[in-house]
């Protein structure tokens, strides 16, 4: 069984920053966010696999990186020149070989 908790969001400013964590427990391959905003379907921001290759979002492209642990089980994104469309909620997710995780959430808002 995998369990995730995540934490970092808030309110920033638009062109301010934040950092993403979450911590994971038992068996991980890939990690990585997605974000679901008001109104739109979640999307896939950003992953990582076990070997460390890392996928982005086009819009994110850029302004955020997705980074690991070298124990595997924490993954951090790192969000600069945060702008008002990245507002959403934003959940941590693992792979592994019985499926995906997901973490509750936390919320980032980008607003002056």
């Amino acid at each position: 069984q995998v369990q995730l908790v995540e934490s970092g969001g808030g309110l920033v400013q638009p062109g301010g920053s934040l950092r993403l964590s979450c911590a994971a427990s038992g068996t991980i391959y890939a990690m990585g966010w997605h974000r679901q905003a008001p109104g739109k379907q979640r999307e896939l921001v950003a992953s990582i696999t076990s070997g460390g290759r890392t996928n982005y979002e086009d819009s994110v492209k850029g302004r955020f990186t997705i980074t690991r642990d070298n124990a595997g089980n924490m993954v951090y994104l790192q969000m600069n020149s945060l702008k008002p469309e990245d507002t959403a909620i934003y959940s941590c997710y693992v792979n592994n070989p019985l499926g995906t995780y997901w973490g509750q959430g936390t919320q980032v808002a980008v607003s002056s």
